[in-house]
């Protein structure tokens, strides 16, 4: 009796390890970023490197993409759990069909802008007209520009456009190729290099009818249902680097380039710091990094529905995104 009571207790034993590992055995996250590695990003790889994945039981994946309409394509088709994407396209491509919300934003203001140089002559939007403006076919921008052109009154037919490929968006405008590149704010350094600070000109959308949310996190459907608590623990150790990056930008720069050496900090730094100007503001002092105000993102699906053309559908504000998922992480006090 004494030999099956040992017995009973060493498969008990064994039973309880085996749930041990089991539980502990790491949930693989596919995070398709929105463009190239950039300061904007500076959060994941401080989260990847200090062990919030980790310490969440997480094994993150960070993948370039082309665009937010690549990024939202890998999300909406499985090949990635969550992404980042400018909110102004996630909302059309809702209304397209694609199974995918909002679950978080990371700039609180928008860093939409057209990039271009004072030898163009282009100071104000109707200027853009019998000019060339070139991006990249997935680009946020690109495909928002009509909405952008209706409420400034261009007359978009008369804006030529060229497809370029993301890495050509600085040579296009450098060597003259096209009179305005759509980029964001955030940037400046970067475009600063390219065609110089005395010639660069910029014009953020915020200055001209644009008060959306814009870069965002989002995730499909079936991580949304399937993987709740996946999502749930990424976003709080995505939102703890975050903390981590406002609260000393410095050393997340150097972690950012121990994971990403090609980076060149010169750029990279003023680049991240214009990104957390975007962050620092009453709301996510108030809510969380993060959060989503709902009034705000029912005027940005109420913009989309208005102005984007083409539209198979007007979407409501609940289709397009959800707040339940995030987990309150306040900024560092200031």
């Amino acid at each position: 009796m004494k030999r099956a009571m040992l017995i009973g207790w060493a498969l008990v034993a064994a039973a309880v390890v085996a749930g041990v590992g089991h539980a502990q055995a790491p949930q693989k996250v596919v995070f398709a970023l929105n463009w190239f590695a950039v300061g904007d990003h500076a959060a994941y790889w401080v989260a990847l490197d200090k062990g919030y994945y980790k310490a969440k039981g997480l094994d993150v994946e960070l993948q370039n993409s082309k665009g937010s309409g690549d990024s939202i394509a890998k999300v909406d088709t499985n090949r990635a759990d969550l992404g980042l994407a400018d909110a102004v396209v996630v909302i059309p491509r809702v209304a397209q069909g694609a199974k995918i919300k909002i679950v978080s934003a990371v700039f609180d203001l928008t860093p939409l802008n057209i990039w271009t140089r004072k030898d163009t002559g282009i100071v104000k939007p109707k200027d853009l007209e019998g000019k060339t403006l070139a991006a990249p076919p997935g680009d946020a921008q690109r495909q928002l520009f009509p909405a952008f052109a209706k409420i400034n009154g261009i007359d978009a037919a008369k804006v030529k456009g060229l497809t370029i490929e993301p890495a050509a968006k600085f040579v296009a405008l450098s060597e003259k190729r096209a009179d305005a590149v759509p980029d964001y704010t955030t940037g400046q350094p970067f475009w600063e290099k390219a065609v110089g600070r005395e010639n660069l000109v910029k014009m953020p959308w915020s200055e001209h009818g644009f008060d959306t949310y814009s870069m965002s996190i989002m995730a499909s459907e079936k991580t949304m249902k399937e993987r709740s608590k996946v999502l749930r623990d990424f976003l709080e150790a995505s939102y703890m680097g975050w903390r981590d990056v406002m609260a000393d930008p410095k050393a997340a720069l150097e972690i950012f380039k121990k994971r990403v050496p090609d980076i060149d900090p010169a750029l990279i730094e003023p680049n991240m710091m214009l990104g957390l100007d975007l962050m620092k503001t009453e709301r996510y002092a108030k809510n969380g990094i993060g959060s989503l105000d709902r009034g705000k993102m029912c005027r940005t699906v109420e913009f989309i529905n208005t102005y984007m053309p083409d539209m198979p559908r007007k979407v409501g504000c609940d289709e397009v995104y959800s707040g339940e998922y995030l987990t309150r992480i306040d900024p560092p006090r200031r």
